[in-house]
């Protein structure tokens, strides 16, 4: 396992990080578990939670992601453990979230982060990241930017502000933004440099084979803040591994929760996918390896986060790992995606 350096931070964390917005929906303690035991038994270092976890957000099951994790985690050594989690931000309707009130502001980062490592049995998070940005930004398959939608948001010095404080009592340890754009992390780190407050050290974005929106500004404003990018959605919902080609599968997370199809129901998608597909015919590998092989084999990419409901699921996901894309699959697969540029931003 390769571990790599989060931003300026002291954190190494493990080229794979286990997501877990499954658990407690579609994954049960006892599979968490499971899932978590094998995840530290290769190496892998590094968890993602959020508060609003499991998706999707329903309010008889916020927080309950989270609980299992800390279950599990008051279990183990915890100093092998690198913990990041999430606070819930504005744009969504999650009004059963702190009665509605979810700008990220000094007063909810203390009530979030409190009620976070209450659920997480820990004394301190590693990583607590801004799940999106409590400004308005076009998000989860909109890129268009529109003024008119813009609304009332915290300052970021504020933010930095209120993260100082958890930060100055041994509660968090570093930063993260998370569906942020390029503007944001150059504002992020010019008010914190110019303030004396906390710098964020990753970014959460998606990045995928239908996904490389970051590869443009995104890439430039992480290189130049020194910010590093943790990669959610590698395999687009699954999409990426061929299985909903005929069809959405049965039982998968596009079939069962229609909100999820936002993102990779647009044109091209599904020729875009085959064409990943057959590439990885080929290649001899399956569809699952190719797509993780080449978002960790992106320069900016310090973590990819996987998710995975069954343990067949896990595995596959794992042994993407022996996998290492040359120079001639990776200018094939540049060659695909200059014929369907991002087809599911």
């Amino acid at each position: 396992m390769k571990y790599n350096r989060l931003g300026n931070s002291e954190l190494l964390v493990s080229e794979i990080c286990l997501g877990t917005m499954t658990f407690g929906q579609q994954n049960t303690a006892q599979d968490a578990e499971e899932q978590l035991d094998r995840a530290l038994e290769v190496g892998i270092n590094f968890v993602d939670a959020a508060e609003m976890y499991p998706v999707p957000a329903k309010p008889e099951t916020q927080g309950c992601t989270e609980a299992i994790v800390g279950d599990w985690l008051s279990r183990r050594n915890r100093d092998r453990v690198i913990v990041a989690t999430k606070i819930a931000g504005q744009g969504r309707p999650i009004t059963w979230l702190r009665n509605g009130s979810l700008a990220v502001n000094r007063q909810n980062v203390r009530t979030a982060v409190e009620a976070s490592l209450k659920r997480l049995k820990t004394d301190y998070i590693d990583l607590y990241q801004i799940h999106w940005p409590d400004r308005y930004v076009p998000m989860f398959g909109k890129t268009a930017y529109e003024p008119d939608q813009e609304r009332t948001a915290t300052p970021i010095a504020e933010q930095l502000s209120a993260f100082a404080d958890v930060a100055r009592e041994g509660k968090i340890r570093y930063v993260g933004l998370s569906n942020e754009t390029a503007w944001g992390v150059s504002e992020f780190t010019r008010i914190a440099s110019q303030e004396g407050l906390p710098q964020v050290v990753s970014i959460q974005n998606a990045y995928s084979l239908l996904n490389r929106t970051f590869d443009s500004a995104l890439a430039e404003a992480t290189r130049r803040t020194n910010v590093s990018l943790l990669a959610y959605s590698p395999l687009a919902f699954g999409v990426l591994t061929g299985k909903h080609l005929g069809g959405l599968a049965a039982g998968s997370r596009l079939a069962l929760f229609d909100s999820f199809g936002q993102r990779y129901g647009g044109v091209n998608v599904g020729a875009a996918t085959q064409a990943y597909v057959s590439l990885a015919q080929e290649l001899q590998i399956s569809p699952a390896k190719l797509a993780l092989a080449f978002v960790r084999s992106r320069w900016f990419v310090a973590s990819t986060i996987i998710g995975a409901t069954t343990r067949a699921q896990l595995e596959e996901n794992l042994a993407s790992l022996d996998v290492t894309l040359d120079s001639a699959a990776l200018a094939r697969i540049d060659a695909i995606h200059a014929r369907y540029p991002s087809p599911a931003p």
